[in-house]
């Protein structure tokens, strides 16, 4: 039987606690302010992302319009855009149009959905 003297024990384990107390809030500060999201800058670009989620809706919406040879094309023309522009729309989904052309998007997409002619 080993002899057991609690009250020793118990004055070791709050001696290491109290070394380990410091770098504890350190690390712990350290990971609150790693972890604490960036604020937005007041009129900064949105990116396309979680916190654009009715852009990802349109992009998706439109996408299987695209999805004809030639389509993407004619369409970049019809707003005013290079291919190029619009495969970081709606293929790679870095960017976004701007509102003006949003709002043509989403009118075009009005039409495609009742079947309106593709020459626009």
């Amino acid at each position: 039987m080993m002899p057991t003297d609690g009250g020793a024990r118990l004055n070791q384990l709050l001696g290491l606690a109290e070394i380990l107390e410091i770098p504890a809030a350190t690390i712990a500060r350290e990971m609150r302010r790693r972890l604490k999201p960036k604020p937005r800058r007041r009129g900064g670009t949105l990116r396309p992302g979680h916190e654009t989620p009715l852009w990802l809706a349109l992009a998706a919406a439109v996408e299987p319009h695209l999805r004809p040879r030639g389509e993407k094309a004619r369409l970049a023309r019809v707003l005013g855009l290079s291919p190029g522009r619009m495969q970081e729309f709606f293929r790679t989904r870095t960017a976004m149009p701007d509102a003006e052309r949003t709002l043509f998007l989403l009118l075009w997409l009005a039409a495609r959905r009742r079947g309106a002619d593709r020459g626009q």
